[in-house]
């Protein structure tokens, strides 16, 4: 339910979890992810390739993600809220669903094909499991846990999108610990990316559709990323002219996300 200011109104079933907790799980989500990877994964310092062998991404990406998806997990049914990280039932426009399009289709287009088919079987499957997990477990943490933490608060959904997108974005700067100072870089990116996910998640209802978007979404990404010998392609472009068109495109209508009080349904 929501009040005249797009507010959600707190009283729901399940446990209750005040950010700064909210924040120290998911510190512990982000301490699982770069400790098992420190851990499990193997040097890949001589390779300019992220993921050069279907070993190195296993052990360096599907294996601490996939730890972090069990955290994750254990944590919803801790607070018994399944229900509700399932599912949502907060409308938007109409011109809202050009986000999800357009990144579904992007994403699609953007993968480096070529590039892909080149690489063992092993490695693209590899590949196709980590854009899975990864949109399952950042969905369920920040999309799921993170936006029900700041809706049980009682904040706006202007607010709940806003503080959840921003810790999605400062949790990559663990990163800094592989990638240094261009992680400061990637979470700003990555949380502008956090705001698109959460509006995928107002159009769809439920959180499959923010997961199947970011996991093709990264998939896409990590295409150029794999092998011997990482390829850019044209691709990176199209993804990279559409994350700027998008924010421009909140920017510019941001204040027209949330429904007129006659497109609410009783």
């Amino acid at each position: 339910m929501t009040d005249g200011a797009g507010a959600i109104r707190v009283g729901r079933p399940g446990r209750r979890l005040a950010w700064p907790w909210f924040l120290v799980i998911v510190a512990v989500y982000a301490g699982i992810i770069q400790g098992l990877g420190f851990l499990t994964g193997v040097d890949t310092g001589n390779s300019d390739s992220a993921f050069p062998t279907t070993e190195s991404l296993v052990r360096n990406a599907l294996i601490p993600i996939g730890a972090s998806i069990v955290f994750a997990a254990a944590v919803v049914t801790w607070l018994g809220w399944w229900g509700e990280v399932l599912h949502c039932r907060v409308p938007v426009r109409r011109w809202v669903r050009w986000v999800p399009a357009s990144m579904l289709a992007v994403a699609l287009l953007g993968l480096n094909y070529g590039h892909l088919g080149d690489q063992s079987a092993s490695l693209v499957a590899s590949l196709l499991l980590l854009g899975l997990f990864v949109g399952v477990g950042e969905e369920l943490m920040f999309r799921g846990i993170g936006v029900q933490v700041f809706r049980r608060a009682g904040l706006t959904e202007g607010r709940v999108a806003l503080y959840s997108s921003l810790v999605f974005g400062l949790v990559h700067l663990s990163n800094a610990f592989g990638a240094g100072a261009q992680a400061i870089l990637q979470a700003l990116i990555v949380s502008t990316s956090g705001y698109f996910f959460y509006l995928c998640l107002r159009v769809g209802g439920v959180i499959l559709l923010p997961m199947l978007v970011h996991g093709l979404w990264d998939t896409s990404l990590f295409s150029n990323l794999v092998g011997d010998e990482p390829q850019a392609s044209l691709g990176m472009v199209l993804i990279i002219v559409l994350q700027a068109v998008l924010i421009v495109l909140l920017l510019v209508r941001r204040r027209s996300i949330e429904p007129e009080a006659a497109e609410i349904p009783a």
